[in-house]
C-alpha cells in the first residue's frame, strides 16, 4: 500500500525534504545543503541519497511510497525536465528521468513556485478549493495559479509569473527583467522601499520614515498602522496598484480564492483589507467574489506541493 510520499523543494542553498503520509500529515522533515559545485551535478544523487537513507533509516519500502515529488527555481516541462535553473548551475536536466534512475521510484516534478501554490491549495490558505491564484510578495513578486486542482505551467514554464505583468507604461526605472513598470517595482518588498525612497526625495514633508536608517517594507506597515501619512500612501498605492492587477488576472483564470504569501503578508489585515477593496472596485462582475486570504504553510508550502504532484 503506498502510504507515503517524500516532497523536495530544491532552493539555491539548502533542499527541504518531507516525509508524508498521502493525507496531508507531515512525518518528519529535514534540509541538506544544494551543492551547485560543478554545475549542479551532485544535486540529484544528494536527494536521491537523502531519500534512500531516510526510508532505510524507518524501514520503509519502495512498496511503501507513491514517489518523490520536487521543486525547482526554473521553468519545468511535462516531461520533468528543466530548461534552465541558473540558481542550481543547471542548463537542460531531465531531472524526473534522472532522479527515478537513481531511486527506482516514480517522480514529478514542477517549478517551486507552482509547487507552493499547490501546497497552500491542498493543505494552507486556499484549502478546500480547486481553483486558487497564490501570490508571493517578497523580494520580487511570484504567482501560481491553480485551476481544476492543476498547476497552470503554460507553453513555456511561465505560467503564474505575474510580478511581470506591466502595470505602468510610463516608468521610467527597469525592473530586473529588462522591462519598465512590472508589478513587483510597486508590490514587492523592495518595490515599496524603492516608491518610499522616491516620495522622500520629491516631496518636503514629516515622516516616521526619514528615521529609518535601513528602511523595510515592514517599517512602512507599522508606519502606517501608526498613522503615518506617507506610510498609509505607500500601502494605499501597493494594496490599488496590486487589487487591480489581481482583478485583471481574475477575468481570465476566475479563481475561488488569491491566496496572499511572502514576507510583505505578515502585515496581515491592513494588506488584505486594503487589495480586497481595489479589487472589489475593478473585479468583473462575476468574478467580485473571490476571497483574499493569507496562506498558512509559510516555508513549507513548497514540501506539501511537491507531495500534491504525486496525486
Amino acid at each position: 500500500m503506498e502510504k507515503y510520499g517524500f516532497g523536495v523543494d530544491v532552493g539555491g542553498t539548502t533542499c527541504k525534504i518531507g516525509l508524508f503520509e498521502m493525507d496531508g500529515h507531515i512525518v518528519e522533515k529535514w534540509e541538506i545543503k544544494t551543492n551547485t559545485d560543478n554545475a549542479g551535478a551532485s544535486i540529484l544523487d544528494d536527494v536521491a541519497d537523502a531519500v534512500l537513507s531516510k526510508m532505510e533509516e524507518r524501514g520503509i519500502s519502495r512498496d511503501d511510497v507513491r514517489g518523490i515529488g520536487l521543486g525547482v527555481p526554473g521553468a519545468v516541462d511535462e516531461e520533468g525536465v528543466v530548461h534552465k535553473c541558473v540558481n542550481l548551475g543547471w542548463d537542460v536536466v531531465s531531472v524526473a528521468e534522472e532522479l527515478s534512475a537513481k531511486t527506482g521510484m516514480y517522480v514529478k516534478v514542477a517549478n517551486d513556485a507552482n509547487v507552493a501554490a499547490l501546497g497552500e491549495m491542498w493543505q494552507g490558505g486556499g484549502e478546500g478549493c480547486k481553483d486558487m491564484v497564490m501570490v508571493t510578495l517578497g523580494t520580487g513578486v511570484g504567482g501560481g495559479i491553480i485551476i481544476n486542482g492543476k498547476i497552470v505551467a503554460g507553453a513555456h514554464g511561465a505560467g503564474g509569473e505575474i510580478g511581470h505583468m506591466v502595470v505602468n507604461e510610463d516608468e521610467e526605472d527597469a525592473c530586473g527583467c529588462g522591462l519598465h513598470g512590472c508589478l513587483e517595482q510597486y508590490t514587492s518588498a523592495t518595490g515599496i522601499v524603492r516608491m518610499a525612497k522616491k516620495k522622500m526625495a520629491t516631496e518636503n514633508r514629516e515622516t516616521m520614515l526619514s528615521t529609518f536608517k535601513e528602511l523595510t517594507a515592514k517599517d512602512i506597515f507599522d508606519a502606517a498602522k501608526q498613522h503615518d501619512e506617507m506610510a498609509k500612501e505607500l500601502v494605499n498605492m501597493l494594496c490599488r496598484v496590486l487589487g487591480k492587477a489581481l482583478a485583471s488576472i481574475a477575468a481570465v483564470a476566475d479563481p475561488e480564492v488569491f491566496v496572499i504569501g511572502g514576507g510583505v503578508s505578515r502585515a496581515g489585515v491592513i494588506l488584505i483589507e486594503g487589495i480586497e477593496r481595489y479589487y472589489k472596485e475593478s473585479a468583473f462582475h462575476a468574478c467580485k467574489d473571490a476571497k483574499m486570504a493569507l496562506a498558512t504553510l509559510g516555508n513549507d508550502a513548497g514540501m506539501y506541493g511537491c507531495v500534491r504532484l504525486l496525486f
